[in-house]
């Protein structure tokens, strides 16, 4: 049977809740790009947000879980403040190994990958019959790589809903002609680097969390 949220487990996420709103005030009215942006490129961590929050009581995931959408948002955060062309960490990034372009972009879309396959791989094991092995990570990293895909759909439609000036900077692409192609490429890897670096003490808190006693290491 699945775990009811409590009180007591629902002091991580409050605590990271809070603070990210505390964050969202303090980027959405100063963002030196406009609220739009912020909107667009905040957005989709806000509809995470809200799912977590929403699904809490019958379906209370692992603290690493709320860790993870927590630091992917400031993530989301940072790219909408500046927007991803014109992020300060890409820019140094760019003048100190003499990059073309900035890369912001691409940790972005690294950490789509990252950060969401745990998530995901949660649900996955929790509400299907998959179990851990080669399929689930094969069909795991692909459905990164179509939510990567759809993404690339979104932007598109949104840049050409918006202004040229407004739809550029949503989209990032700073001249680069193969950038949704790279990005849905980073976003494969993140997904693939986070399955081999979090899987092991992923399954360790889904133990803890569904019998109460954490699995062996």
């Amino acid at each position: 049977m699945s775990p009811r949220g409590t009180r007591e487990g629902a002091t991580l996420p409050l605590a990271l809740g809070a603070v990210m709103l505390l964050l969202f005030a303090a980027t959405l009215f100063t963002s030196p790009e406009g609220k739009l942006n912020w909107l667009l490129e905040v957005g989709p961590g806000l509809v995470g947000m809200v799912a977590l929050a929403l699904t809490y009581r019958r379906f209370p995931m692992t603290p690493i879980i709320y860790v993870m959408v927590f630091v992917h948002i400031c993530i989301l955060v940072y790219g909408g403040f500046y927007t991803y062309a014109k992020a300060p960490l890409g820019e140094w990034a760019k003048l100190t190994f003499g990059w073309s372009r900035n890369n912001y972009d691409k940790i972005g879309h690294f950490a789509f990958g990252f950060f969401p396959v745990i998530i995901l791989r949660e649900v996955l094991l929790r509400r299907t019959k998959l179990e851990r092995g080669g399929w689930l990570t094969f069909i795991l990293i692909n459905v990164i790589f179509g939510f990567a895909a759809l993404y690339e759909l979104f932007e598109w439609g949104a840049a050409l809903a918006l202004d040229p000036a407004g739809g550029d900077a949503f989209l990032g692409s700073q001249g680069y002609v193969w950038d949704a192609q790279s990005d849905m490429l980073y976003a494969g890897i993140g997904a693939a680097v986070g399955l081999l670096v979090f899987s092991r003490l992923h399954d360790r808190a889904m133990e803890k969390l569904l019998t109460g006693s954490p699995a062996p290491a």
